[in-house]
């Protein structure tokens, strides 16, 4: 049983640390990436794997494709879905212009087919030159939690956090005749805003 599996059997806010709810999130997202492309990585060389914006590309397309086949099934939906993926360089070598080329594509992706939030968002040099791991992390797991809604397989801790969606609205429904107007403000968007706010307080950044 992995670190975050073990994590999610014990509690939904189980780290002490920033440090530790950030080697979650990577361990999480490392071992998901892994059984999504049959590839080598871990939480020790997630970063490396995914520094020339290559896998990022490719999971770019192949969530957007995840979006059409959702799309031709259920037809139109309120659930945002990308309509176009990205060209990059498959040959990329790390920190060369070919590999910040990947990954600024895969950056203006997650902001204009994503929706992603600047504040969940990072830049070029956080990933390529490892300025700012958090964000990067932050970003690579939104896109996998949006993703979720439209047939996605999800990392663990996506999964974790679709279960509390799924108590919030059972409690909800058990509310008073009374209270049920407040059912309104169970949205996707609310419900982003309820995941945002937790994920940066784990993470000190407020």
């Amino acid at each position: 049983m992995s670190g975050i599996q073990h994590a999610s059997n014990q509690s939904i806010k189980p780290f002490k640390s920033s440090e530790e709810y950030l080697y979650a999130m990577k361990e999480d997202l490392a071992e998901w990436l892994g059984d999504l492309y049959n590839i080598d990585i871990d939480v020790n060389n997630i970063l490396e794997v995914l520094e020339t914006g290559a896998l990022l590309c490719a999971h770019a397309n192949n969530v957007t494709r995840v979006a059409d086949d959702f799309l031709k099934r259920t037809g139109p939906t309120e659930i945002p879905l990308p309509a176009s993926g990205v060209t990059f360089f498959t040959s990329a070598h790390p920190t060369t212009f070919l590999a910040r080329d990947n990954v600024t594509n895969f950056i203006n992706w997650c902001r204009k087919e994503m929706s992603i939030p600047d504040v969940l968002m990072f830049e070029t040099d956080d990933l390529v030159l490892r300025k700012n791991e958090k964000n990067f992390v932050l970003c690579l797991l939104e896109v996998a939690r949006r993703a979720s809604r439209f047939g996605m397989a999800s990392p663990v801790l996506i999964q974790l956090e679709q279960e509390i969606e799924e108590e919030i609205r059972e409690e909800m429904e058990d509310f008073p005749a009374q209270s049920k107007p407040q059912r309104s403000l169970i949205n996707i968007q609310n419900l982003d805003e309820m995941v945002l706010h937790q994920r940066l307080n784990l993470l000190n950044v407020y």
